[in-house]
């Protein structure tokens, strides 16, 4: 049988499934990143970096390790809505401030990205437009990985752009 595969064709399967195994495992909820049960507050573009360290790892190698985002979150006339940054957090002109943890993500749908995430709001505070966000979503992401450049020194910083989409729900 493997003699009627031609190369192409034993190269492309190869290809296939080396990919496969390059995928990052799905999370606990699945491949999912729809908020339950929940209403839709408003969707931001996000424009701005993700930073990482230069650390060592438990083999003693050199390594970018993700540190924290920094991006301004633009409404849809272009006027600047929210800063996101360590936490990570969203905080919003009149104050109002989320922090949130990772409860699922799944592969961007632009190669070389970081993933999409769901995350889900443990600390609030101020009144306003985030007071009641109890989701955020980071949806068709674009950049954001990891300097391909090696590190050479520890605690060297190094920062990736991106680009994505945050819907808020509450």
């Amino acid at each position: 049988m493997l003699r009627n595969i031609s190369q192409a064709s034993f190269s492309a399967i190869a290809v296939s499934m080396l990919a496969a195994c390059a995928m990052p495992p799905a999370s606990p909820q699945g491949a999912s990143i729809d908020p339950p049960q929940a209403e839709r507050v408003m969707t931001l573009t996000a424009s701005g970096v993700q930073n990482y360290s230069c650390e060592f790892d438990a083999q003693h190698r050199l390594g970018w390790v993700f540190k924290s985002p920094l991006a301004t979150l633009y409404d849809a006339s272009g006027h600047a809505a929210v800063r996101h940054g360590a936490g990570p957090s969203w905080e919003a002109e009149d104050g109002s401030r989320i922090v949130g943890r990772v409860i699922a993500q799944r592969p961007s749908e632009t190669p070389a990205s970081i993933p999409q995430l769901l995350l889900e709001a443990h600390s609030t505070s101020g009144s306003g437009a985030l007071s009641t966000v109890r989701y955020v979503q980071r949806v068709h992401t674009v950049g954001g990985l990891a300097p391909t450049a090696p590190c050479s020194t520890e605690h060297e910083p190094g920062s990736s752009p991106y680009l994505a989409d945050y819907v808020f729900y509450r």
